[in-house]
C-alpha cells in the first residue's frame, strides 16, 4: 500500500526557513517522480519542485533559488528545504509521487504542471507571517 506522509510545516516569518519531509512507504521513492506541490486558500494548487528517477530537478520559478528539493533512498524520503520565506509561499504543502520515474521517458518533466501524479499525502501546512 503507497503511502506518502508529510510533516515538518509551521508557522515562520518572513526570511525564516523550515524544512518539510515526506516519507513514502509502499514503494522505493528513488524509482519514482516525486515532488512538492502547494495551495493558498482561495487559489489553485501549483507545482513547486519535482526530481526524477535520475535526479533531475524542475522548480517553479517563484521558488527558484529558495528552495530545495532533495531525497535520502537510505530512508525512503523526501524532503524540501525552504529558505527566505516569503507571505506568498503560504499554502498547504503536498508530496505526490508517481512510478514513472524518468524525466524524459517518463515524462517527469511534465509533472510540475500537469500534476498527473498518481499518489498524494495529505498535506502539511506552512504559514509565513510578514
Amino acid at each position: 500500500q503507497v503511502q506518502l506522509v508529510e510533516s515538518g510545516g509551521g508557522s515562520v516569518q518572513a526570511g525564516g526557513s523550515l524544512r518539510l519531509s515526506c516519507v513514502a512507504s509502499g514503494f522505493t521513492a528513488s524509482s519514482y517522480c516525486m515532488g512538492w506541490f502547494r495551495q493558498a486558500p482561495g487559489k489553485e494548487r501549483e507545482g513547486v519542485v519535482t526530481i526524477s528517477s535520475e535526479g533531475i530537478t524542475t522548480y517553479a520559478e517563484s521558488v527558484k533559488g529558495r528552495f530545495t528539493i532533495s531525497k535520502e533512498n537510505a530512508k525512503n524520503t523526501l524532503y524540501l528545504q525552504m529558505n527566505s520565506l516569503k507571505p506568498e509561499d503560504t499554502a498547504m504543502y503536498y508530496c505526490a509521487a508517481d512510478p514513472s520515474g524518468r524525466y524524459l521517458f517518463g515524462n517527469c518533466r511534465s509533472r510540475i504542471k500537469d500534476e498527473r501524479l498518481a499518489y498524494w499525502g495529505q498535506g502539511t501546512q506552512v504559514t509565513v507571517s510578514s
